[in-house]
């Protein structure tokens, strides 16, 4: 959320960082739990960009969050699709928009 004037303001749009975040946390957590350090690295996105796009999409019950020690584990909810269908949509618009795919991300 974006706070002017003391209004409360959403902020719509997809980043491009965004975008390339859900792409590899999509593709590399399909068999495991992942860090946001991981995605970070592998999507080649800054850290804090990393942490407050899981923060996001947990807050968006597009991710599941284990809160394990020593550091927070994510990846795509089965349940994504039901608990927000229209944003889950909008970040798949977002890949097809960029370009992005498994190759452009060097996973698969």
């Amino acid at each position: 959320m974006l706070y002017m004037n003391n209004d409360k303001i959403e902020k719509n749009e997809i980043s491009i960082q965004e975008a390339k975040f859900y792409a590899t946390i999509k593709n590399i957590s399909k068999d495991r739990w992942v860090t946001a350090r991981e995605v970070k690295d592998m999507a080649e996105i800054g850290g804090s960009s990393s942490r407050i796009y899981a923060l996001k999409l947990t807050k968006l019950g597009i991710l599941d969050l284990a809160e394990v020690w020593p550091a927070h584990r994510y990846r795509v909810s089965d349940k994504a699709s039901k608990r927000n269908k229209a944003y889950l949509q909008r970040l798949e618009n977002a890949l097809e928009v960029f370009s992005i795919n498994q190759i452009c991300l060097g996973v698969g």
